[in-house]
């Protein structure tokens, strides 16, 4: 097990009605307020005016900025940021999923700078401050409510990447299952196939750590124990509650801790379909972990049979792979990129930008010829 230092300063508000106290902890930073979010979802659910009531409580000057893509882009981030800077706001509430409150952790170290959110990306420069976040989780996915990690496009560059920043945590996070009702079954799905995912990448890292496999595992086994069951009941309480709980177990570093890394070698494929097609980052991660398994198979035998025997009770590599590839079927996520309309003729278009990219793992690493090989387990 390696040393490590355990940190998460976001004061996580978990449960039913726990945005009642949103106004109070806005309070605590200033009433000049940049409230972001998505293409208008949070009006039809109620979930906006309940925040704007909220705000309203406190006597907040509120500044908008709405229109974040399902896949964020960073002229949103831009454009966000110099409203905040050019209205002098107190603090960033973000309303909605990965994508929003991504978002609006990038445009937190924007503001206080003269320079674009890209530069973060791109190494040109490092964060000296911040302006205070405070997020309304409404999609129960990537875990950005309670870590400090953010991933934005870039199309003029061909590049989507993560970036993360003691300065890029939530200081509050506020976490309602009711909030996630009116999520559809298909990104609820979405959502349980990040979470999984998120969870295998720590496995697949470097480093021994045997009771951060054991919270895999226990995570993994929640969202499959109770995913099905919550996609025929989409408004279950208890069963949103025990999703949403496990998302954010999955990436909030908890199974982490004791590693040197995790590999995201999945993701970082995943990542070049949702800039090309646009697909969904979930649905984009079902097709690459079995095809991702598939090719490191050999490598890593015994790892994967035994993630598959405390998971699914299977005792090999290929069971564990088909095994995985029935329960992405059985919540109706593609696990082939024919699943989404992207037949062969485009392997040479992806096969450019993973090579762009330079896709690969920090753990297991990919060569550009591992990404040919690799593109051809993905139909």
């Amino acid at each position: 097990m390696e040393n490590f230092i355990m940190y998460n300063p976001t004061k996580l508000h978990f449960g039913r009605g726990v945005m009642d106290g949103l106004g109070k902890v806005v309070a605590e930073y200033g009433k000049r307020v940049l409230l972001v979010y998505g293409g208008g979802s949070i009006k039809k659910n109620g979930i906006y005016d309940k925040a704007i009531q909220q705000l309203k409580s406190i006597n907040a000057k509120v500044f908008e900025y709405h229109g974040i893509k399902p896949n964020p882009i960073i002229e949103d981030v831009d454009a966000a940021a110099e409203l905040g800077r050019k209205n002098k706001v107190d603090l960033i509430l973000a309303v909605g999923g990965g994508s929003v409150i991504d978002s609006a952790k990038i445009i937190s170290i924007t503001i206080p700078v003269n320079h674009t959110g890209w530069d973060f990306y791109s190494g040109k420069a490092k964060p000296k401050s911040s302006i205070p976040l405070v997020s309304v989780l409404t999609l129960a996915a990537t875990g950005t409510e309670m870590n400090p990690f953010a991933v934005v496009q870039n199309k003029a560059t061909q590049q989507k990447l993560g970036y993360g920043s003691d300065l890029t945590y939530n200081r509050h996070s506020f976490l309602d299952p009711e909030n996630t009702f009116s999520v559809s079954r298909d990104y609820t799905a979405y959502g349980i196939a990040d979470l999984i995912a998120h969870s295998l990448e720590a496995y697949f890292g470097a480093g021994e750590a045997t009771l951060s496999d054991k919270l895999v595992f226990a995570i993994i086994n929640e969202a499959k124990e109770n995913g099905n069951l919550l996609l025929n009941d989409l408004v279950n309480y208890d069963l949103r509650a025990k999703i949403m709980y496990a998302a954010t177990m999955a990436l909030n570093q908890t199974t982490m801790y004791g590693r040197v890394s995790g590999d995201w070698g999945v993701h970082s494929i995943g990542h070049i379909l949702s800039l090309l097609y646009d697909v969904a980052h979930g649905a984009s991660l079902s097709i690459v972990i079995p095809a991702w398994m598939k090719f490191h198979k050999e490598k890593i035998s015994a790892r994967i049979a035994f993630l598959g025997q405390n998971v699914f009770g299977v005792k090999t590599a290929d069971e564990t792979i088909h095994a995985f590839e029935a329960y992405f079927k059985s919540i109706e996520c593609p696990i082939r990129l024919s699943d989404i309309a992207t037949g062969k003729e485009s392997k040479a278009e992806i096969l450019k930008v993973m090579n762009l990219n330079k896709v690969g793992g920090a753990n297991h690493k990919l060569t550009n010829e591992d990404h040919a090989k690799i593109l051809d387990l993905f139909w």
